[in-house]
């Protein structure tokens, strides 16, 4: 009797994908791109011994795209099958007006470069549409075809990756490039597209933000002699406001989009600017405007009017935002903007509650104040109306910082997040002497902080307090301070106690970290209690034992968590811990001894490089690969044996 061999499993496209895209994000960003499942869409098969191969809609053949001995694959056949589908199934272009691999004619002569698609007119012999999918960097691959357009005389362009698209419009006979957000169908005409309505369900929530700034860049900002953080961050706040007018007051209209004469898209997009200053003063000036041209305007909002900004994931607008921010002025102020695990980390050890006062004094993008939020909603407002969610948001979450451009970056935030406004001020937090003078800013700061100020029942200290602005009443203080830098302004320093010497003598300068210490414990009331970021040469330096005993004596230790020497690259190789504490209470006893929680981070989500690094989860979801959850539940389980109140 013959012996049967067990048939091997057939390799379906599924696990092909999976070879051929070995970052699970890309072929995730490239299913959201298309809206579509890849696999759903091609299918892949094993045509020869370890060979697999596509089927060409458009020239009938197959095409090789994995060879798994020598694990080499090419990805762009499948984006460009991808295109081939979209556009007939999607914007309805018959296979008959589409062309690939066509040959570009430049000044008679044929060169060796060839479009990847080219749609046509209904003469078939026009080219109308051409797509080049292959460039692995936009500068190189938009140049390349605005070539093309030129040399075929073609009123469109896209540059595709499969992660992101850039569509250009050469008006002819203009040289100027512009961008639309798509391609018309084919029942519809490139003016169509500029007169269609937009709402706010044609908006998307899948977009990489910091990819498309990136792009603007090339193709306008960078030459555009302008601010590129404010510009962009004013198209931001116009957007913002448009999108919330339209929730509101316009049946779901969007009025940020392209218009046909750039004229009238800068008319409007300014006026929504404009509006949206008016709507949430405070972070511009009354009578700042939109500095692009008319022309490079056209280009931006091209760019940016298919997504929406409410309801968005944070950390992809907030990664925006840090690349934004020019590298030389985080490194010389020290403005790191602190890893999100890290901030979800320290509020999960210290539980903020609805109804605790929130401060982060030194609050860049308002990563603390947020997930602050997000954890009071889910624990312990899930089952109230947004109304009061958004109620608790506008009352106990305040900050500050001392750069504009990160007060400005924490209010978008925070109005992102979904608080409506936000007590953030351009304030210079260890300094109160900044907080006086007359400008609209500090008048209304003083008066949101006035209430949350510390009562001393005594007249004179009170009077004293309510002109000094230097202790308060927060629940809590959350904060990862600029370690750049030193003071050496003696008016600051004669504010604290940790900037005299053992004869009591003041120093010419400390680091600014250290004050931010001592000013913690001023914010906090009684039992209040605090996470700050600080180097860890604060914690085990003998010469920084002083610190350490004025600290025994004011709050206790409650956990120093070290963090992995990555946690902050690529901005910084700093090694850093957080310092976790309990403002003693009016008249407690202070123990002579206590034990502290204390762990070291092994895995910090970063490479070397400063790269996240990421794991697949026990439903093959792709997460962060660090510890600090594991720390966390540490404490809590630490923390109640230990009968903490909080």
């Amino acid at each position: 009797m013959a012996e049967h061999k067990p048939q091997k499993e057939k390799i379906g496209t599924e696990e092909v994908l999976d070879m051929i895209f070995r970052d699970a994000l890309v072929k995730k960003k490239l299913e959201e791109f298309f809206d579509k499942k890849i696999g759903e869409e091609v299918e892949i098969f094993e045509k020869e011994k370890g060979k697999f191969f596509i089927h060409c809609l458009k020239r009938d053949k197959d095409f090789l795209v994995y060879n798994k001995d020598k694990e080499t694959g090419k990805p762009e056949e499948i984006v460009r099958q991808l295109w081939l589908k979209s556009l007939r199934d999607d914007y309805k272009y018959p296979l008959d007006r589409i062309e690939l691999e066509k040959p570009i004619q430049f000044g008679g002569e044929i060169k060796t470069k060839f479009a990847d698609i080219v749609v046509y007119q209904e003469d078939k012999i026009t080219p109308y549409i051409i797509f080049e999918l292959k460039s692995p960097t936009p500068k190189e691959g938009i140049e390349q075809l605005k070539s093309y357009l030129n040399a075929e005389g073609a009123a469109l362009g896209v540059w595709s990756n499969g992660k992101e698209k850039v569509i250009l419009y050469r008006p002819y006979p203009k040289e100027f490039v512009t961008t639309l957000s798509d391609i018309p169908r084919k029942d519809q005409t490139i003016d169509d597209l500029f007169e269609e309505k937009k709402t706010l369900d044609s908006l998307t929530s899948e977009f990489d933000l910091t990819e498309r700034i990136k792009t603007l860049e090339e193709l306008v900002l960078a030459n555009a002699g302008v601010d590129v953080f404010n510009e962009v961050f004013k198209l931001i706040y116009a957007k913002l406001y448009d999108e919330k007018e339209a929730e509101e007051k316009r049946a779901s209209e969007v009025k940020f989009r392209l218009y046909k004469e750039a004229k009238k898209t800068y008319e409007i997009i300014n006026q929504l600017f404009r509006d949206s200053i008016d709507k949430w003063p405070g972070t511009f000036d009354p009578y700042e405007k939109i500095e692009l041209s008319s022309d490079h305007l056209q280009v931006c909002v091209g760019h940016l009017e298919d997504i929406k900004l409410f309801g968005s994931d944070l950390e992809v607008i907030d990664a925006a935002f840090e690349y934004l921010m020019p590298e030389a002025a985080k490194t010389k102020k020290g403005q790191y903007f602190t890893p999100r695990h890290v901030i979800k980390m320290c509020i999960k050890m210290l539980n903020p509650k609805d109804k605790e006062y929130i401060i982060d004094p030194a609050c860049g993008s308002g990563g603390f104040l947020i997930h602050s939020m997000f954890w009071v909603w889910e624990n312990y407002l899930s089952g109230v109306t947004k109304a009061a969610q958004t109620e608790y948001a506008n009352r106990y979450l305040y900050g500050m910082d001392f750069d504009n451009k990160m007060a400005k970056i924490s209010r978008a935030l925070m109005l992102i997040a979904g608080d409506g406004r936000s007590h953030i001020f351009k304030l210079n937090a260890l300094d109160p002497r900044d907080w006086q003078g007359e400008e609209e800013e500090k008048l209304a700061a003083r008066k949101e902080l006035k209430p949350l100020l510390y009562k001393f029942n005594n007249l004179t200290e009170d009077k004293e307090n309510e002109k000094n602005f230097k202790y308060f009443n927060f629940n809590l203080f959350l904060t990862n301070p600029p370690f750049a830098g030193e003071i050496r302004d003696a008016g600051i320093l004669r504010q604290y106690k940790l900037t005299r010497d053992k004869k009591g003598h003041l120093k010419t300068k400390v680091e600014r970290h250290l004050l931010f210490i001592e000013r913690a414990l001023e914010f906090l009331k009684p039992g209040g209690r605090m996470a700050i970021v600080l180097p860890q040469g604060v914690l085990n330096n003998t010469s920084m034992e002083y610190i350490r005993q004025w600290l025994f004596n004011k709050a206790r230790i409650l956990a120093i968590v070290g963090l992995h020497v990555n946690t902050f690259k690529p901005h910084t190789g700093t090694k850093t811990s957080v310092l976790f504490l309990q403002k003693w209470t009016e008249n407690e006893k202070l123990p002579k001894d206590y034990p502290i929680f204390m762990a070291t981070s092994k895995k910090p989500g970063k490479d070397n490089s400063g790269e996240y690094v990421y794991k697949k989860d026990e439903t093959d979801r792709r997460i962060l690969d660090h510890d600090l959850d594991q720390i966390a539940e540490a404490f809590i389980k630490f923390a109640k044996e230990q009968k903490f109140n909080f």
